[in-house]
């Protein structure tokens, strides 16, 4: 897999301190920890409801010493900015080709060498919507990891790490207890995210 800030030597350990300070300065909290059994997981962005969301998650993810991936629209990566949506973890997809995306995946995942986090956001746009995807699910299981839940609480200027689920064969109650979970949390656009 290609080379991106996360992995980049010698930027590592001076982004991780940055971003804790930035964090700390915006008055956000950092809270949680990447358990060694997350190194390699699918993790669950949420709430999503504004084009904020993408540098507090950044700022998080250094800060936690997290190598992330993320899937973002195929528009995003188009010049002359493609480069640096790559280079900070970015995988270009596109939508009206989708249907490869959980094998494509499930493949990058198995395949890849060392640490790596694919981030996905379950509720698949910025908008409200009432249905979250399932795609972060079948991902996980079929490429046999765990799903890392993290989240960006703009209500209570927080942004962490919970549980990790292991996915179970039924998508549905598996959805129902993750969704539980951000019940309390809210989006920067709050009438924009619906935990229920």
């Amino acid at each position: 897999m290609a080379r991106t800030i996360f992995n980049t030597p010698m930027l590592e350990p001076l982004l991780r301190s940055l971003s804790r300070g930035v964090l700390r300065l915006l008055g956000w909290r950092l809270q949680g920890e990447l358990s060694p059994l997350a190194a390699r997981c699918v993790v669950i962005a949420a709430p999503h409801t504004s084009n904020w969301d993408f540098p507090f998650t950044l700022l998080a993810a250094f800060g936690l010493g997290m190598r992330i991936r993320w899937l973002g629209k195929a528009s995003l990566f188009r010049p002359p900015f493609g480069w640096l949506m790559r280079w900070l973890g970015g995988i270009p997809v596109h939508r009206e080709r989708a249907n490869n995306l959980v094998a494509a995946s499930v493949l990058a995942l198995t395949t890849a060498a060392g640490p790596l986090q694919l981030v996905v956001s379950p509720e698949g746009t910025r908008r409200r919507t009432a249905q979250w995807k399932a795609g972060f699910h079948h991902i996980a299981r079929g490429a046999g990891l765990p799903i890392q839940l993290s989240y960006l609480d703009w209500g209570g200027r927080r942004c962490g790490l919970g549980p990790l689920i292991d996915p179970g064969e039924d998508v549905d109650a598996d959805i129902a207890h993750i969704r539980a979970f951000y019940a309390p949390f809210r989006g920067r656009n709050e009438d924009q995210f619906d935990a229920g």
